[in-house]
């Protein structure tokens, strides 16, 4: 699996980083990305590369939302956020698990189980529904 992180604490990017290879040692970590600025660059140029997105909600330079207004993105994202009050909007925006901050192994544990069940349902479901019209219809 390819993941890309966007989180500007480097802590917390290095644990995401620990957390992702102690669930799967095979997991590739495509980027790491600090702040919105360098995601829509990246994003830009790499929107279908990455399985799945570790993603802050709040960076140095504004809120990671900014980056989708810019920039198509059908990746599912994991929130990774010491925020409460943006759930609801992240959902709106491919999301399939927020984690509130401080986070254990066992958090990101289960929201790696859940994208894979997710996966997995999607591929039996009907073929030309793509992640965000899925997830659309399940927030409607």
């Amino acid at each position: 699996m390819k993941v890309v992180i966007v989180e500007d604490e480097k802590y917390t990017a290095d644990l995401i980083e620990r957390y992702a290879r102690q669930y799967d040692p095979d997991i590739q970590i495509l980027k790491i990305i600090p702040n919105v600025e360098e995601s829509v660059k990246w994003f830009t140029k790499n929107s279908t590369v990455a399985d799945l997105i570790l993603m802050d909600v709040q960076l140095t330079d504004g809120a990671s939302f900014e980056i989708f207004e810019q920039v198509d993105l059908e990746t599912p994202i994991i929130f990774i956020t010491a925020y409460n009050e943006y759930a609801i909007q992240a959902f709106r925006v491919n999301s399939i698990d927020y984690l509130l901050k401080p986070f254990e192994f066992i958090d990101l544990e289960r929201a790696f189980d859940k994208y894979f069940k997710m996966k997995s349902s999607i591929g039996k479901a009907e073929p030309q529904l793509t992640l965000k019209e899925l997830s659309i219809s399940i927030l409607k």
